[in-house]
């Protein structure tokens, strides 16, 4: 099996992963802030001046009308204190204070008692019983005034009463700021703020589309200037417009002419036979990747060690040898048109090959063309790419079936939960029957998802145990518990021989709960109908856990190979049982992280027996 792939360019990873601020647009968007502070900055004085003006404005308003009040009430309180009749200068005092709504309105006399007052009880006690004036007023200072403090418009006019002297008119009236018309005021304000700023904004948007390609670039050529050779760091997104464009043109056409010299220099010193030969070639030899150097004829003019030892020839056999004959290939066509001169890019082939035992090895040949005096030749890298193309084809079968994994209980759950909403209402035993079911999955469910994220720690190199005191009793008497009703769905006989008396030691319960799940729960996976399944547990100085099933059993030369991430065995008759490959990979970190370890001993068509042993007191380690 073989294939063919071309090199792609490199793509270029924004520098900047935010929506605002993208590669190239730090100087437009520091601008934008700029101008945006000056507008906020402007908007909030011209608010803040339109308030104070509308202020400004009520008040000498009402201040107008206090003083054009208070001359009319003078005149008012003058007549009648000439006539001396108090009880209708009161009247005129607080009707007037009502219909103006002055908080205070008085008459008082220059020595300082109030002869009327809007509010009556301030009138002073030796006149409130009169309905006259003395024949003779106090004299006194009498100044008009007119002053606006603590929200409030105050006035104070001298009444001339003929023949008698002088008293004096107090007025005090509030300045009231309306809030419907304080809230038009800034909601007209708050709108054209907004409208402003929408129109900023798509100001904004505008000229970054126009600049960020140039920002990119500068940005670009700024890391080019700083010492920054590789291309991936140089290239900008194609999305930014034709400038980009060209200018990952331009950096390709860089790199492709860099390569090829350093190719080329490289070539020169392998076939020159200089003085410096011999280190060259040691170090070529050194390289865990073979390469080959193929002449214009197709011929291989230098290969070092690991290319024998990849190509599985002598390294005397490959110098002046056809490289399709060395290769035996057909696919590796594209590899000689670039040696020939045909192809004048990178080009990358696969090559599967299997050993006499059946062992699948994939090789990647990648061809670089190089230029010597006028002939075409090209410098061929060989790599093992076998435990990559394994990784690779493992995770993918992971996913697809966790994916599974996820998928069972999820629509046992979504279907149990119909079932109790059409038919459980009257059913208490339909209801109960869903419900247990129901808790069945979700745990199941739980458990699946934390064996993910346990792997995805020991990839890390994350994980970690929380030891406490573990009560074995109660730790076995919920594993049967959890296990139960699936034996008994699939007529498996499940027995735990435990001992009279268990210790309490010290680890991770959930882990170790984690463990025990796997073991059993594989147990019963992998034993047919009507077999049968022992858990035997022996505490002493060391927790002893063998969990033995009558099932399919494992060969022998898969009997390690089963505790690998992600491995399933090989037999048919698995095909058809769900699995993630994990379970065991995982249970055997966990209990070495107890300072434990998990052993098997297993037949074909007899059975396996998994052993799980733990010292009791023993610290718990840190993940490997």
């Amino acid at each position: 099996m073989s294939t063919q792939t071309q090199e792609q360019p490199s793509v270029r990873r924004p520098l900047f992963r935010r929506w605002l601020i993208a590669r190239g647009e730090s100087a437009v968007f520091s601008g934008g802030l700029a101008v945006v502070g000056v507008v906020i900055g402007v908007l909030a004085a011209s608010s803040w001046w339109t308030l104070e003006t509308y202020r400004s404005s009520l008040v000498k308003g009402r201040e107008r009308a206090v003083q054009a009040a208070s001359v009319l009430i003078a005149d008012a309180a003058s007549t009648e204190l000439a006539e001396g009749d108090l009880t209708t200068l009161r009247k005129l005092v607080q009707n007037t204070a009502k219909e103006l709504d002055l908080t205070t309105c008085r008459v008082k006399l220059l020595d300082g008692r109030t002869v009327a007052a809007s509010d009556v009880k301030s009138i002073s006690k030796d006149l409130a019983g009169h309905d006259t004036l003395p024949e003779t007023l106090p004299d006194g200072p009498a100044a008009e005034m007119f002053e606006h403090r603590h929200g409030f418009v105050c006035a104070s006019l001298p009444l001339e009463v003929a023949g008698r002297g002088k008293a004096l008119l107090e007025i005090e009236s509030p300045i009231e700021f309306p809030l419907l018309a304080n809230w038009e005021v800034e909601a007209g304000l708050g709108g054209i703020s907004v409208a402003g700023m929408l129109g900023l904004f798509g100001a904004y948007r505008l000229i970054r589309r126009k600049l960020r390609g140039l920002g990119a670039i500068g940005e670009a050529l700024r890391l080019s200037g700083a010492g920054e050779g590789s291309a991936a760091a140089l290239r900008v997104g194609d999305s930014y417009g034709s400038e980009a464009a060209a200018w990952n043109r331009l950096v390709e056409e860089r790199e492709s002419l860099r390569q090829q010299l350093l190719v080329q220099k490289a070539a020169e010193k392998v076939m020159s036979r200089g003085a410096g030969e011999g280190d060259l070639a040691g170090a070529f030899d050194a390289m865990w990747s073979g390469i080959l150097i193929i002449d214009d004829t197709g011929k291989v003019r230098y290969a070092n060690g690991a290319a024998g030892v990849l190509l599985q020839r002598k390294r005397e056999e490959l110098s002046g040898a056809e490289m399709m004959a060395v290769v035996n290939d057909p696919a590796a066509e594209p590899i000689l048109s670039v040696a020939t001169g045909k192809l004048r890019q990178r080009t990358s082939i696969e090559l599967e090959r299997r050993s006499e035992r059946g062992e699948r090895t994939t090789l990647r040949l990648t061809a670089r063309p190089m230029r010597r005096e006028d002939h075409a030749s090209a410098v061929v890298l060989v790599e093992d790419v076998t435990q990559q193309k394994v990784a690779d084809e493992s995770r993918n079968a992971f996913v697809a079936q966790a994916t599974h994994e996820l998928r069972t209980p999820l629509t046992n759950i979504r279907l149990y939960v119909e079932t109790m909403v059409d038919d459980g209402e009257n059913d208490p035993q339909i209801r109960a029957k869903c419900l247990n079911v129901i808790g069945n999955e979700a745990r199941r469910l739980e458990r699946i998802v934390s064996d993910m994220l346990s792997v995805s720690e020991i990839e890390a190199g994350s994980l970690k145990l929380r030891a406490g005191d573990i009560r074995l009793d109660a730790l076995f008497e919920e594993l049967h518990a959890d296990f139960k009703a699936q034996a008994e769905d699939k007529e498996i006989k499940l027995n735990f021989a435990l001992p009279p008396k268990l210790p309490v030691m010290t680890g991770d319960r959930d882990k170790l709960m984690l463990a025990l799940h796997n073991l059993v729960g594989n147990a019963l996976k992998y034993t047919p109908v009507g077999g049968v399944v022992t858990v035997q547990i022996d505490a002493g100085a060391e927790l002893r856990v063998a969990v033995t099933d009558n099932g399919i059993g494992i060969s022998p030369d898969e009997q390690e190979l089963i505790f690998e991430k992600f491995y399933r065995a090989k037999d048919r008759r698995i095909a058809g049982i769900t699995g993630s490959g994990i379970g065991l990979a995982l249970a055997r970190q966990v209990v070495r992280m107890h300072g434990g370890d998990i052993t098997v001993t297993s037949q074909i068509d007899k059975g396996s027996t998994f052993t799980l042993t733990v010292p009791v007191s023993a610290p718990v380690k840190a993940a490997a």
